[in-house]
């Protein structure tokens, strides 16, 4: 089958890196080679095209999702000194390990939160507490009370938290049942009301914190107290550079891919189904042991972070105009 390949020349850009994998902790080798050739090559996960994506020339700045970005803090800094802003969307939930199979401590999860705001300035970290997923192991006073905690610690390392309530999807549902089957716990989606009630205390614990919460996405659930979350954030990216000593300005559109969304256009670099990290509730990953076979499968020097097995061998490096 022959390549279709887009060529991006028109303008600047926001890279996303990526909401469909975890980058930082997994694929940072290859994120750094890519980012020191200049460009990329992505998957379009709908049509299949595939398309060269700036990572230099162009590009405005960059927006990496992670749960773990100890292996990335030198990618970090080679992208700093290179001058391009960046900032770091960081899951962080502390949930039990029946939901959460194999991402890091929540103390070491806290030290590197802590440390990056050290380094690149207190604009550099968004905390996500998202999912909130019900279940009889995190039922909703949990929520609140596992939130609090968190905050208190977070404190001056960030000033936002960005969250949203599980999308049950059919695979989510599929994974939340066996591994409800497997720890013996209950899942539900609870009523509208009760969320509602539920993030009027979440947005008042982060204020007590300095931390202002937003909703990613769900605009029906929107409440007193609560903002609807920008992830691709220009704003975020432009003061990003102002704190390095760089004038950056962003002409970026709003571009939401759902409604609610308020994100700026981006294009995103990663693949779904390779992030080995084992949570039952993502949306990104239909098993675990196909996440972990094609993370096994990845070659941090190829131009794609995992190719597509029907693309014909010999391509040509593409050229960026």
């Amino acid at each position: 089958m022959a390549e279709l390949t887009r060529k991006f020349h028109n303008g600047r850009m926001i890279v996303s890196a990526s909401y469909r994998t975890d980058i930082p902790a997994f694929y940072g080798r290859w994120f750094l080679n890519r980012f020191r050739a200049g460009w990329a090559k992505a998957v379009n996960p709908y049509g299949r095209q595939v398309s060269t994506v700036p990572l230099r020339q162009g590009v405005d700045g960059f927006v990496f999702w992670t749960r773990n970005p100890g292996p990335f803090t030198g990618a970090l800094a080679e992208i700093r000194r290179a001058g391009m802003p960046f900032v770091l969307h960081y899951t962080l939930t502390g949930y039990p390990r029946a939901l959460e199979t194999s991402v890091i401590e929540v103390e070491r999860s806290l030290s590197l939160m802590k440390e990056l705001a050290r380094t690149h300035g207190p604009r550099a970290v968004v905390w996500r507490y998202d999912p909130i997923l019900a279940t009889s192991l995190t039922p909703l006073e949990w929520h609140a009370e596992n939130f609090t905690r968190l905050a208190a610690r977070l404190e001056g390392i960030t000033d936002e938290v960005s969250v949203s309530f599980a999308t049950l999807y059919r695979k989510t549902e599929r994974n939340l049942a066996a591994a409800a089957r497997a720890h013996r716990f209950g899942w539900s989606d609870p009523p509208p009301e009760d969320k509602r009630t539920l993030l009027r205390r979440l947005a008042a614990s982060g204020a007590a914190h300095g931390i202002r919460l937003t909703l990613c996405s769900q605009p029906d659930l929107l409440t007193a107290g609560v903002e609807p979350s920008a992830c691709i954030d220009a704003r975020r990216l432009e003061d990003m550079a102002k704190g390095w000593g760089l004038d950056r300005r962003i002409a970026a559109k709003v571009k939401g891919n759902r409604p609610g969304c308020l994100c700026h256009e981006s294009r995103d670099i990663g693949e779904y189904d390779t992030c080995p990290h084992g949570c039952t509730y993502c949306y990104a990953v239909n098993t675990r042991t196909l996440a972990k076979r094609r993370h096994a499968e990845h070659d941090p020097d190829s131009e794609f972070l995992l190719p597509p097995p029907w693309l014909e061998q010999g391509d040509a490096p593409p050229t960026l105009l």
